[in-house]
C-alpha cells in the first residue's frame, strides 16, 4: 500500500522537482499525478483532453513533443495515458463527490520553466542530491511544491467526512499563460461555490500567510514577425526592405506607448532576434513582447497599441508584420469574504506566526481566468500565498522553497475547505467592512489592503471602487 501523502510531503516535492518539464509538455508530471491520484481514490478523473477542450488552449507549441514524450516514456510513463496526451495535452482534473454540501475548487499548477538549475553546492538541490535531471529545464517557482499540496489536500478529503464537491485543477503551462483558460472553460469549472488558488513564497517568509491577492495584472504575451526583402549590404542596399531596422523601430516605439490615466501599464519587448550575415539586408525579424496593465481593460489598450506599433514600423519600412497575441489572462481580485476565512484559518495553523488579509500582486496569473469564472457564477475566490524562505527571487537558478511551509500549506488548505463545508454559504462582506481580525496565537495586519470598494465588487471601468484607476 502506497505510504500517506502527509507523511511524505518532502520526499514526493523532492521528485517533482527531479523531473521539471515546460508546458505543455508536462508528460511524466501528468503521469506521475494520476498515479498518485488513482492511489488516493477519487470518483472521477479527468486526463488532458478529457479534463478541458484542447481548442481552448494557448501558447500551444507542437515543435518539440516528440524528445519529453520520449523521456517520459523511458521513465515508465504509462503508454495509455501518454496516448491520451498526444498533442501536449497535458494535466488532469479530480473530482471527490461526497453528496449535498458546497462544491469547492482548488487549483494548482504543474509545469516548469527554461532555466539551468545551479550546480553550487550552497543550492539545496544540489547538495541534497534532488536537483533538476533535465538540463536547461528546472522548477524555479514553487509548482513542485503546489502540487504536492493539490495531492495532499486531495488525499485529507477524501479520508475526512466531508460533505460536498471538491474539484482539484492540476494545471498545465501557467508559465506562458496558456492552460488556466481551457480549465475555466471546462464543465468541471461550472456551479462552483467557491475558487482557492494557491503560490508559495513570493517574497513572504516561512510562517506567513497571504489570505488573497489583490491588484494582479491583467496580461497578454505577443509574438511578431516582421517580414521584409534581402538584398546585398554593400552592392545594392537600396533593393532591400530591412526587417532588421523596421524591429528596431518598432522596439523603440513599443517603449513609448503612452501610459493611460487610469492606471498603470507596463510593455516588455523580452527577445528580438533578426538577420543572417553582416552583408546582407535582413529579410525577416522576430520578436516576443509582453503587455500589462492594473485591469483588463488597460491590458487590451496596451495590447491594441502595441500591435498598431509593430505593423506601423513594418509599414514604414516597407515590410509586414504578423502580430499573434499568444496568450492572455485577464484581472480577478480575491473576495474579501474568503480572505476573511483563510485569515481566520492559518491564524490558527501551527508554524503561521504572521496573516495578511491581502496584498497586492504586482505580476500576472492565469488563474485569474478560473477565478473570473467563479465570480461571474456568483460564487467566491481567492488567491492566497503561503510564504517560504526563498534563498534567491523566483524563476532564478538558485531558487528553492523551505520545505518546512509545506506542511503550513496543506493545513491551512484543508482547514479552508473543512471551514467552508461548515460555514456554506459565506455571509458577504458589508460595505466598507475591513476584514475578520482573528484571535489566535498568529499576528493579523489589518489596513489599506483590507476588503476593497463600496461594494466589493468592480466598477464599469473594471477597476475598484475607491481606485484611482
Amino acid at each position: 500500500m502506497t505510504e500517506p501523502i502527509r507523511d511524505r510531503l518532502v520526499s514526493l516535492r523532492r521528485s517533482f522537482h527531479r523531473h521539471p518539464e515546460p508546458a505543455w509538455r508536462e508528460f511524466l508530471t501528468t503521469t506521475r499525478l494520476v498515479e498518485e491520484i488513482r492511489a488516493i481514490g477519487v470518483d472521477e478523473l479527468a486526463v488532458g483532453p478529457d479534463a478541458y477542450d484542447p481548442a481552448d488552449r494557448m501558447a500551444v507549441t507542437d515543435d518539440d513533443l516528440e524528445p519529453w514524450i520520449e523521456r517520459a516514456r523511458e521513465r515508465g510513463a504509462d503508454e495509455d495515458l501518454l496516448e491520451r496526451m498526444t498533442g501536449g495535452n497535458t494535466g488532469a482534473v479530480a473530482v471527490l463527490d461526497r453528496g449535498e454540501g458546497p462544491s469547492i475548487g482548488l487549483r494548482v499548477d504543474i509545469d516548469g520553466l527554461f532555466i539551468e538549475e545551479s550546480t553550487d553546492e550552497e543550492h539545496d538541490p544540489a547538495d541534497e542530491g534532488f536537483r533538476s535531471k533535465i538540463d536547461g529545464t528546472m522548477h524555479a517557482c514553487g509548482h513542485d511544491a503546489h502540487m504536492t499540496w493539490g495531492l495532499a489536500v486531495l488525499e485529507a478529503i477524501a479520508e475526512s467526512d466531508i460533505s460536498g464537491r471538491l474539484v482539484v485543477f492540476f494545471q498545465p503551462a501557467e508559465e506562458t499563460g496558456g492552460g488556466g483558460c481551457p480549465m475555466a472553460k471546462s464543465e468541471f469549472a461550472d456551479d462552483l461555490d467557491y475558487l482557492l488558488a494557491i503560490h508559495v513564497g513570493l517574497d513572504h517568509p516561512t510562517g506567513e500567510v497571504v489570505a488573497g491577492i489583490e491588484k494582479p495584472l491583467a496580461m497578454c504575451h505577443v509574438d511578431a514577425t516582421i517580414t521584409g526583402t534581402s538584398a546585398h549590404a554593400g552592392k545594392a542596399p537600396n533593393e532591400g526592405a530591412n526587417a532588421m531596422h523596421a524591429m528596431g523601430a518598432a522596439i523603440v516605439n513599443a517603449y513609448g506607448i503612452p501610459r493611460h490615466s487610469d492606471g498603470m501599464t507596463r510593455v516588455n519587448i523580452g527577445k528580438a532576434e533578426a538577420g543572417t550575415a553582416s552583408n546582407v539586408i535582413a529579410e525577416e525579424a522576430h520578436m516576443a513582447a509582453e503587455a500589462r496593465g492594473e485591469t483588463t481593460e488597460l491590458m487590451e489598450y496596451m495590447e491594441r497599441r502595441l500591435e498598431r506599433t509593430m505593423k506601423s514600423a513594418a509599414k514604414m519600412h516597407g515590410c509586414r508584420a504578423e502580430v499573434d497575441v499568444v496568450s492572455k489572462s485577464p484581472r480577478a481580485d480575491s473576495d474579501p469574504e474568503l480572505q476573511a476565512l483563510v485569515s481566520e484559518v492559518a491564524g490558527g495553523v501551527e508554524g503561521v506566526e504572521h496573516v495578511l488579509p491581502a496584498a497586492d500582486f504586482g505580476a500576472s496569473e492565469d488563474a485569474t481566468f478560473l477565478m473570473e469564472r467563479v465570480q461571474n457564477d456568483g460564487g467566491l475566490a481567492t488567491y492566497m500565498i503561503v510564504g517560504t524562505d526563498h534563498p534567491t527571487s523566483h524563476h532564478t537558478p538558485t531558487f528553492d522553497v523551505d520545505e518546512a511551509s509545506l506542511q503550513h500549506g496543506v493545513d491551512v488548505l484543508v482547514g479552508t475547505i473543512r471551514k467552508l463545508e461548515r460555514r456554506h454559504p459565506v455571509p458577504r462582506v458589508e460595505s466598507g467592512g475591513d476584514g475578520e481580525r482573528v484571535e489566535s496565537k498568529a499576528t493579523v495586519e489589518h489596513g489599506e489592503s483590507g476588503p476593497l470598494g463600496e461594494s466589493g465588487v468592480l466598477g464599469e471601468t473594471g477597476t475598484r471602487a475607491e481606485d484611482d484607476g
